[in-house]
C-alpha cells in the first residue's frame, strides 16, 4: 500500500506497459497490499510497472479511462523503495497519462490512504457526485467496500 508518511518530492520514474507474465507479479503485489485483483484482466484496464532511473522496480499503477474521467487503480509501491517519494511519483505519472488520454478528472477509492492522496491535491467527495461511468466500474460497484473514501482531483 502507499506509504502514509509525508510526501517527498517526486522522483523521475520510467512508465512501462506490463509484459506477458507481469500481471501475476502485479496481482501478487496487490494481494500483499490488500488491494483488489479480481478484475485485472478486464478490457480497458491499463496497468504499468514503474522503475527508477537506475532500472530498479518501484511499483505498479493503473487507470480506467471513461471519457473525461479516469479511475485511478491499483497504486502500489514495492517495499524496497518505499518512503522515498515513489508513491507520489507514481501518482503524478498516472495523472499525466490520464491527461494524455483525454481525462480532466481522476477519481479513486481508498480504505487506508486518504491522507496520502489529500496531500497530493485530491479532495474527498460524496458518492452522489461521482460520474455514472465511474460508479458503474467493477471497482466502484463491487470490489471496494461502501465504506471506502472517494476522492477526486481535476487535472
Amino acid at each position: 500500500m502507499i506509504s502514509r508518511h509525508t510526501v517527498a518530492r517526486p522522483q523521475r520514474l520510467a512508465l512501462r506497459p506490463l509484459r506477458g507474465g507481469e500481471r501475476d507479479v502485479l496481482a501478487a503485489a496487490l494481494t500483499k497490499a490488500g488491494l483488489p485483483v479480481d478484475d485485472l484482466d478486464a478490457p480497458g484496464h491499463l496497468f504499468w510497472r514503474f522503475e527508477t532511473k537506475d532500472d530498479i522496480p518501484a511499483g505498479f499503477g493503473g487507470l480506467e479511462i471513461h471519457g473525461d474521467d479516469a479511475l485511478l487503480r491499483s497504486v502500489v509501491t514495492l517495499p524496497p523503495v518505499r518512503e522515498g517519494g515513489i508513491g507520489s511519483a507514481i501518482v503524478a505519472t498516472l495523472e499525466v497519462e490520464a491527461q494524455r488520454r483525454g481525462a480532466r478528472a481522476i477519481w479513486l477509492l481508498t480504505t487506508s490512504a486518504a491522507g496520502f492522496f489529500r496531500r497530493l491535491g485530491y479532495a474527498a467527495c460524496d458518492r452522489a457526485v461521482v460520474p455514472a461511468a465511474i460508479r458503474a466500474t467493477r471497482e466502484f460497484s463491487a470490489l471496494c467496500p461502501a465504506s471506502a473514501d472517494v476522492l477526486m482531483k481535476r487535472i
